[in-house]
């Protein structure tokens, strides 16, 4: 386990991801709380809205307001998702301090998801990369990375292919999304004994869901093979709502107790992110669904 990483940064993906499927809309202060008082816990970079047509995902309508909200920056850097140029325009006045790109590995996902065949959304994401003013960073995401929810298992030499492509092209990071959480350790081994041949380990991220129970199975197999940029959702919030059945992140509580326990450094009390995912999750009616945050708050109440 020599290629373990010591540090691991931990994208908190709770406020976006976590909340898009959501029927409801949560008030735009309370996504402004909800990341502030993240950051309190430790978490220092968040991808924190999108910038989306509001009728596909209302939302995601506030994304703007969420940014201008949260006045303290500091040393917290926002990212916004972005599907296309219009929605780049967008994040920039917004003011986020990374992009996210997006493609999925499935053309029928990709369509559903952003209107684009995934040939058409690699050319949106050439387009936008070639626009990215200095000071911004990149990470473009491959969805559908291992498994589609119309098209089945995905060919990981595809997928290794997309992300050699994005990185050339100029993305800082590649992130690979295992979108309907039906992957295990042994799709994320093929996964990554490609991508690894073509992108260097430290410009790779894993995005993973928890639909089967399998997110921290998979993240010690990317952790062996030196993987050290991992997005979660406090309390385990989130979904796809164009993945159906799929449940949210891994929990950003099960994921440092993980870490923590290995000697990883992450810098985030897993105690302060549960005290706020709980608080979070009962304020808006939400399910709160972190193992190890359910299990540190129960500690608490014995004390």
């Amino acid at each position: 386990m020599s290629r373990v990483p010591s540090k691991v940064l931990v994208t908190e993906s709770s406020s976006r991801d976590g909340l898009q499927s959501l029927g409801a809309f949560v008030p735009t202060a309370a996504k402004v709380g909800l990341i502030e008082n993240l950051a309190s816990a430790g978490i220092r970079t968040f991808d924190a809205v999108s910038f989306v047509n509001p009728k596909a995902v209302p939302q995601m309508a506030d994304g703007a307001e969420v940014i201008a909200g949260i006045t303290n920056r500091g040393d917290v850097e926002l990212g916004g998702l972005v599907p296309n140029m219009k929605g780049f325009e967008a994040a920039l006045a917004a003011g986020v301090d990374t992009i996210g790109l997006l493609t999925a590995a499935s053309d029928e996902f990709n369509e559903r998801n952003i209107n684009a065949t995934v040939d058409e959304a690699m050319h949106r994401i050439r387009r936008i990369l070639l626009e990215i003013p200095r000071g911004v960073s990149t990470r473009s995401y491959i969805s559908t990375a291992t498994h589609c929810p119309f098209e089945g298992e995905q060919d990981p030499d595809w997928v290794a292919h997309l992300a050699e492509t994005l990185i050339e092209w100029g993305s800082d990071t590649v992130y690979l999304g295992e979108t309907i959480g039906k992957a295990t350790p042994f799709h994320i081994e093929a996964l990554l004994d490609h991508v690894l041949e073509v992108v260097p380990a430290d410009r790779v991220g894993i995005h993973l869901h928890d639909t089967y129970g399998q997110a921290l199975a998979n993240t010690t197999v990317a952790l062996e093979r030196g993987v050290a940029r991992m997005d979660s959702s406090a309390g385990g919030l989130g979904g796809c709502p164009y993945a159906p059945g799929a449940t949210g992140n891994i929990a950003t509580e099960d994921l440092v107790y993980m870490l923590d326990g290995m000697g990883i450094e992450t810098g985030i009390d897993l105690g302060g992110v549960a005290n706020v995912a709980n608080d979070f999750c009962s304020a808006h009616n939400l399910s709160y669904n972190s193992r190890a945050g359910r299990a540190w708050l129960a500690s608490q109440d014995r004390e």
